[in-house]
């Protein structure tokens, strides 16, 4: 009898003890992590650049330094030479898939031209306003993280207009409008979701023809070649 009250009471406190350690004991699986869990159940990292996906679109806000790299000299000697301008730009970006993108840069610049070591010394020979569209086919290479370097090719059409004639010795200006090639290479660095920082280098090779409606001063082949040089910030949708 005693050996008998002596179990029944050794397996009461096992029972106990068993029951207490299930109540206060929670299973790992029961509480998970939520802290990276939007409402709707997708994980979010603060401070990442969305991933890119086909049928997205960016635009961009560039403070853009226009340096022409010129060269070309006129019918009475000397050499053409090309002032700096910078300017406000836009460019819109279409990602065609997660990552060649269609990019369309838009901006207008005004720039002196001058005819330096000429018969008659140098002339100030007259301002003129250039509007270069300008459409690259872009590769990135990253479609997510915070780094999204890319290349990119493409054409360049510049239309010169409003030419404002700076001296007497020389009648109105006209510059052709030319296509030219564009090479392009920058990079977008994430500081949320859709904002990004943008650094832009571009190289357009550029072709021209310069003449005067009294004939005194014409050059031919001017080469500008500009290098647009841009840092702004970027905004993905």
């Amino acid at each position: 009898m005693k050996k008998l009250l002596s179990l029944l009471a050794t397996t009461s406190i096992l029972l106990s003890g068993a029951a207490m350690a299930g109540g206060n004991h929670t299973p790992a699986e029961a509480n998970p992590d939520l802290s990276s869990v939007t409402p709707e159940g997708n994980s979010t990292s603060s401070g990442v650049l969305k991933k890119t996906n086909a049928g997205d679109w960016m635009v961009r806000l560039r403070a853009l330094g226009v340096v022409p790299d010129e060269s070309g000299t006129t019918s009475i000697g000397g050499k053409v030479s090309v002032d700096n301008a910078v300017i406000p730009e836009l460019d819109i970006t279409y990602f065609i898939t997660n990552k060649i993108a269609a990019e369309l840069v838009l901006g207008t610049a005004e720039h002196t031209v001058k005819a330096n070591g000429t018969g008659a010394g140098d002339l100030n020979v007259t301002d003129t306003w250039i509007l270069p569209p300008t459409l690259t086919i872009q590769y990135h290479p990253f479609d997510e993280g915070n780094f999204r370097p890319y290349v990119g090719a493409g054409l360049n059409y510049t239309i010169f207009y409003n030419e404002q004639v700076n001296t007497a010795a020389v009648g109105n200006a006209r510059f052709d409008d030319a296509i030219g090639y564009a090479l392009q290479a920058g990079v977008d660095y994430g500081i949320s979701e859709h904002w990004a920082l943008n650094f832009d280098v571009k190289k357009i090779f550029l072709e021209t023809d310069l003449s005067l409606d009294r004939g005194a001063i014409t050059a031919r082949n001017v080469d500008l070649d500009p290098w647009l040089i841009g840092a702004g910030i970027s905004y993905r949708f």
